[in-house]
């Protein structure tokens, strides 16, 4: 796994080995920042799952303002702290070694970009769902990762499902605020 593009392009990123771990792949993490490619730029992202950090390591290196890695794992973070000193992206990071719900839940900031990749089936995406639209910024972008079989709605707060683009058995749906819909 590595970067894609921006200043830290090429760089490989450790990955975390188990069963409980599902990467995004490649050619995902290649859509969803195709999809957000003129919106990353000085920009706050979330990475609510972080895993490796990978999502929000690409943000970076592609010029967001900051992100924030939060994730329920020590393992995880600490991969992710390593993933930042390796490609040099450490000073726009904050991570936070706690489950989405409690950092949600001391979290006062407003976000520009948030990517949501939740272990599957067990109803943590709906839930992440239904908190993080008040974390948004009015002209932000919730992304959400899942598969085809996983349902979710087309409305959270105010903020509405706006495009679904599916790949292979995973679904990525993007969720803008009612007001800012294409």
């Amino acid at each position: 796994m590595r970067v894609i593009t921006g200043s830290a392009r090429g760089r490989r990123l450790e990955t975390l080995e188990g069963e409980d771990v599902r990467p995004t792949t490649d050619r995902i993490k290649e859509a969803v920042f195709s999809i957000i490619q003129f919106e990353t730029e000085g920009r706050i992202f979330l990475d609510l799952f972080a895993g490796s950090g990978q999502m929000g390591i690409e943000a970076l290196s592609r010029g967001a303002k900051s992100a924030l890695f939060v994730d329920n794992s020590k393992k995880s973070l600490e991969t992710v702290k390593r993933n930042l000193k390796t490609t040099g992206l450490e000073a726009g990071a904050k991570t936070f070694a706690m489950d989405y719900h409690s950092f949600l839940a001391m979290n006062t900031q407003s976000f520009d970009i948030a990517f949501l990749d939740p272990p599957y089936g067990k109803g943590i995406l709906q839930n992440s769902l239904e908190i993080i639209p008040e974390h948004m910024k009015d002209t932000g972008i919730i992304i959400a990762e899942n598969p085809l079989n996983e349902e979710i709605l087309s409305k959270y707060g105010d903020f509405v499902l706006d495009r679904q683009y599916r790949y292979g058995k995973i679904k990525i749906s993007t969720f803008r605020h009612k007001d800012f819909v294409r």
